[in-house]
């Protein structure tokens, strides 16, 4: 009688690597006011009032503050739309990104 040999059956399950992260950087200018810098973090990141003052203000002392990490698409379209915020109010406000270590 023939011997029959039965396999295991193996799943593979490709794995999916998680999206790479990027912050979203307020870079500190002289010229745009303090309140509006908190009216567009608020708007565009909804932070609370409380958050929104203290990465200004962070900003504002240090120069730099990181407001958000958020994936690629995402950090970009948010900081493009909060930069134009400011554009189309006549402030060279700024908001950067750049990926995350």
């Amino acid at each position: 009688m023939p011997e029959t040999v039965l396999k295991p059956r193996t799943k593979t399950q490709p794995k999916t690597e998680r999206p790479k992260l990027y912050k979203v950087i307020l870079v500190n200018d002289d010229f745009t006011p303090r309140e509006f810098v908190v009216t567009v973090l608020k708007g565009e990141f909804k932070l609370s009032e409380d958050q929104a003052h203290r990465v200004m203000i962070t900003a504002h002392t240090r120069g730099v503050c990181v407001v958000a990490v958020f994936t690629r698409d995402v950090a970009e379209t948010k900081a493009a739309r909060a930069t134009d915020v400011g554009k189309a109010k006549g402030y060279p406000l700024l908001f950067t990104t750049e990926p995350e270590e």
